[in-house]
């Protein structure tokens, strides 16, 4: 859940340090946002000052923009520089986001309370489709997210309820870190029908990753669809409805 704030209006000026939740808000009311961090790539126009990376935030900068509210998120920004902006004076909404029903109620939570905004379409539009009983498993993929050493999606993470919410199961689901580093033999193995090799955070390409599997196939994927919450929901679900068609 997002954290409580007792906010005196809706906020006019807001910086996000989450790429997801920058789409998400610049879909809707791109009017309120004046700062991102600069892996804050959709919308491609996005004309927003910088504030550096969502684990090296800017803090000077992002006061300096005299914001009504910072969006951050548990995972993806550190506790000290979420601390640190609240001692300045910055109200900071905190999101906690492990499963695609818990993304959906944050981002309403966030349009609703935060933003005092309705609720878009597109995000009716991402719970219709993604909401539901779970489908049967019909294969099993690891989600490797790093090389040399490789690092994979392990348990409670948004990635692995996506998946299986397509009736993909994640190969290191009951793993107990949530991106454990594993050999490649562990990820390469005759139990695993495909190996998802997304361009975020490491850039998986044709000529980088594919070359080091030899027991299933691989596919290419676009990260933002598999690892992204907000207007991605939408075009996630077709790309993952048609990679089920393939295996």
């Amino acid at each position: 859940m997002s954290t409580a704030l007792d906010l005196a209006r809706p906020p006019r000026r807001v910086v996000s340090l989450v790429p997801s939740l920058t789409e998400a808000i610049a879909a809707a009311r791109p009017d309120v946002l004046v700062g991102a961090t600069q892996w804050c790539t959709h919308p491609g126009d996005l004309d927003v000052v910088r504030v550096r990376g969502t684990k090296n935030p800017d803090r000077k900068a992002i006061v300096g923009l005299r914001p009504d509210l910072v969006i951050a998120n548990k995972e993806e920004n550190r506790e000290l520089d979420v601390t640190r902006l609240r001692a300045a004076g910055v109200p900071v909404w905190v999101t906690v986001i492990e499963t695609v029903p818990q993304a959906l109620d944050s981002l309403e939570r966030l349009f609703t309370e935060a933003l005092e905004a309705p609720v878009p379409d597109w995000l009716d539009a991402a719970r219709a489709l993604w909401t539901g009983p779970l489908p049967d498993v019909t294969a099993t993929a690891a989600v490797p997210i790093w090389r040399d050493p490789w690092r994979v999606v392990g348990r409670s993470t948004f990635t692995g309820d996506l998946l299986r919410r397509t009736g993909i199961a994640n190969a290191f689901a009951e793993h107990p870190g949530r991106y454990p580093h594993m050999a490649l033999e562990e990820i390469d193995r005759p139990n695993v029908d495909v190996i998802l090799l997304p361009d975020e955070p490491y850039v998986f390409t044709e000529s980088d990753g594919p070359e080091a599997f030899h027991r299933g196939p691989t596919r290419l994927v676009n990260g933002r669809l598999i690892t992204w919450y907000g207007p991605s929901l939408l075009p996630a679900h077709d790309m993952l409805r048609q990679l089920m068609a393939t295996l």
